[in-house]
């Protein structure tokens, strides 16, 4: 019988211990970034075998969570009479000290004061700047785990920390106070609330796992600055510190329907059996430009943090580069001056292209003038042009390839409009005038006349006409006392700046002239 009893007693031994020895996962989760804060209860309603499930149900949670100071970070507070913060979130960077940390944790007993607890959490804790406190900016969760036996007057205390930003979620292995419960958690509830006997706590250990990761789920990596040949894969720095590399590799996106897993040499069975290529970069690096792309082409890159210390999980993402448009595709004139103008061409191809060549001649038949600019340059201001002409602008880009293409645009440069030299009136009679004026230019298109009454006549006495370009006098009748008179050039395409006199009317009148 001794015998027997020996024996069955080796045996339940070796199974605790082949279940404490468990494995870790395949691959860390370094998928996530952000602080969760676990509320556990340990008054004297929990009993010390229920305590020990409690937190070997947290190891196991949190194991394959890939733990740093730019990751993920864990702290305990316990619940009892005086509730005590077992350890925040700067004190275990690794899972080996986190491990070691819930293993030798032990109750506090008493009574179930969990409203001061949550008020401890939140001033020590959760609230970014303290010493132990969260990282600004960055996702915060309290997992609370609860026999649900008298939890108190938590709502209003968890009310505060929801609408301060922080997430609360719920484990309770009582079936009691379901109503308290479901208004302290963050929506959604079906996700966020479960309620699981003591025994049972390991079915719900992956769906509360996902719950948090969708909470504090980061960017691991991203894509930036994508061209019609190139890349940059940027990704946060997780080895920083390990010794080891990062591995990329990346190819070309399967089409669909494409067979996929190739075994051959070359061949990655992460992009459908693609041909990709494989790059190294140092632990300290975060980025790296990936060239020699194919243009409107979509890649696959997968990124492996390599290190003999912690084993990582690879991160895959999926891109398009651009379509390739030849410059010039198009070419602007601007800022168009009377003997300059500025041509912008685009897009802009530094990586394809070598140089640009202008050329620009007045049409018709002119004189070719040319200019060369480097290949990070897309406008040039165009001088020493001749006012109001036409130029045809020819825009060609040299590739690194050899190829040409060329596109042309026509430029017009501001005319030259004189203003009038000189006005002249003389009264003829009681209402009339005569007009003299001299304005001679090229270009000339006409003059453009206009009088007015004054602010003391009828406001609307006006007249305007148009002259040709040979008149340099002309008489205005029936005009009311103290009429203005004005007189502009008109050119090909403005009118110049003119010239204004006030008509005077009185018996001794005499030849005056007036300029304003």
């Amino acid at each position: 019988m001794d015998s027997y009893i020996l024996t069955w007693m080796v045996t339940c031994a070796l199974l605790r211990l082949s279940v404490t020895q468990s494995s870790a996962p395949e691959g860390v989760l370094n998928c996530c970034e952000g602080d969760v804060l676990f509320l556990v209860d340990s008054s004297g309603s929990v009993t010390s075998y229920e305590h020990s499930r409690m937190l070997s149900f947290l190891s196991k949670l949190l194991l394959p969570f890939s733990l740093g100071k730019e990751q993920v970070r864990v702290g305990l507070l316990q619940v009892g009479t005086r509730p005590r913060l077992e350890f925040g979130f700067n004190r275990y960077i690794t899972q080996n000290g986190l491990q070691g940390a819930l293993k030798n944790i032990r109750p506090l007993r008493g009574d179930t004061n969990t409203v001061d607890a949550i008020k401890l959490a939140k001033e020590l804790v959760l609230r970014p700047g303290s010493q132990d406190g969260a990282r600004l900016g960055l996702p915060r969760v309290l997992v609370w785990l609860t026999d649900g036996i008298k939890p108190g007057d938590v709502t209003g205390p968890m009310a505060e920390l929801r609408e301060e930003g922080v997430a609360v979620l719920v484990v309770s292995t009582g079936h009691s106070n379901y109503k308290v419960l479901r208004e302290v958690v963050t929506p959604p509830v079906e996700s966020h609330l479960h309620f699981v006997d003591i025994d049972d706590m390991d079915i719900i250990t992956d769906d509360l796992r996902d719950a948090i990761i969708e909470i504090i789920r980061a960017e691991r990596i991203q894509v930036r600055d994508i061209t019609t040949t190139a890349a940059t894969l940027q990704w946060r720095p997780v080895l920083s510190g390990l010794k080891g590399y990062y591995e990329i590799q990346f190819g070309q996106a399967p089409t669909p329907g494409a067979g996929g897993g190739g075994s051959g040499s070359g061949t990655s069975p992460s992009t459908g059996g693609s041909q990709y290529q494989r790059l190294t970069q140092p632990a300290d690096s975060n980025s790296i430009r990936l060239t020699d792309l194919k243009p409107d082409t979509t890649y696959t890159a997968k990124l492996t943090p390599d290190s003999n210390q912690v084993e990582f999980n690879s991160l895959f993402v999926t891109f398009k580069t651009k379509p390739e448009v030849a410059s010039p595709a198009v070419i602007t004139v601007s800022e168009s001056g009377k003997t300059s103008v500025r041509v912008s061409w685009g897009p802009l191809q530094p990586e394809v292209v070598t140089s640009y060549l202008i050329e620009y001649s007045i049409l018709p038949g002119g004189k070719l003038h040319q200019r060369t600019v480097g290949r990070t340059h897309n406008s040039t201001l165009l001088t020493e042009l001749q006012p109001g002409t036409t130029y045809l602008v020819t825009v060609t880009v040299w590739y690194a390839s050899g190829k040409q293409k060329a596109m042309s645009v026509k430029a017009c440069t501001q005319e030259v409009t004189p203003a009038l030299a000189d006005l002249h009136l003389t009264t003829v009679g009681s209402d009339s005038v005569k007009v003299d004026w001299r304005g001679s230019a090229d270009g000339l298109k006409g003059y453009w006349l206009t009088w007015e009454a004054q602010q003391n006549a009828i406001p609307s006495q006006r007249s305007s006409f148009y002259l040709p370009p040979d008149s340099l006098t002309t008489r205005l009748a029936h005009l009311p006392p103290s009429a203005r008179v004005c007189v502009s050039p008109i050119y090909q395409t403005a009118r110049g700046e003119g010239l204004c006199c006030t008509a005077e009317f009185h018996s001794n009148a005499f030849a005056y002239g007036y300029q304003s």
